[in-house]
């Protein structure tokens, strides 16, 4: 299954991916018109309206000859899609370790274990408000798809300028993190000295 994503990312075979590209965008897009079931909905009626009269004719054209047809579709009805036990078990343990992380890591922010951390986290969810007022979801699930199919491909193409852009940031991101440490450090109070025992005084 992966590989298939793969596959499709990179432009491999240039017609399904065209194929699953152009129906993602458009479907879509179809949304900021219509429903979530109207969208479904015609798109099974479109689908039934291709298959139904195709299986009739071929059935009708086995009964006029009185011989066996082929199935048109007998290739996509031979293909097995069910899961075996084992499937099932490794999809549901992937789920549940990825809730399981993000219900941490959730926890781990908002209740302040990293100070830097936390506030990076903050400073994305008030940028997050700006991006909500400018736009929608499915403006943004959209530009995901689009961005998905189209940055393998030029990475792909350009890939040495890409890591060279990609490691002069990373540089840059490091000793920005590395000054915000130094400056976390500083901020810190010294810790007080340990008071000792009181020295005796001497009777005369």
């Amino acid at each position: 299954m992966a590989s298939k994503v793969v596959d499709l990312l990179y432009w491999r075979e240039v017609r399904k991916t065209g194929l699953v590209f152009t129906g993602l965008v458009v479907g879509l897009a179809c949304f900021f018109q219509l429903s979530v079931i109207t969208l479904l909905s015609n798109l099974g009626l479109g689908l039934m309206a291709f298959t139904l009269p195709l299986r009739l004719f071929y059935k009708a054209m086995e009964l006029v000859r009185f011989c066996d047809a082929e199935h048109p579709f007998q290739s996509y009805l031979d293909e097995d899609s069910s899961l075996t036990d084992e499937d099932t078990i490794r999809v549901v343990e992937k789920i549940v370790l990825l809730i399981a992380t993000l219900i941490t890591e959730l926890k781990r922010l908002f209740f302040i274990d990293s100070i830097v951390d936390s506030l990076k986290f903050t400073v994305l969810l008030y940028l997050l408000t700006y991006v909500g007022v400018q736009t929608n979801g499915l403006t943004l699930m959209i530009t995901g798809v689009i961005c998905a199919f189209s940055l393998p491909l030029a990475y792909k193409l350009q890939r040495e300028r890409i890591d060279k852009f990609i490691k002069a940031v990373k540089s840059l991101v490091d000793k920005t993190k590395e000054l915000i440490e130094i400056v976390v450090m500083l901020a810190k109070p010294a810790p007080r000295p340990a008071s000792g025992p009181k020295p005796k005084l001497k009777s005369k």
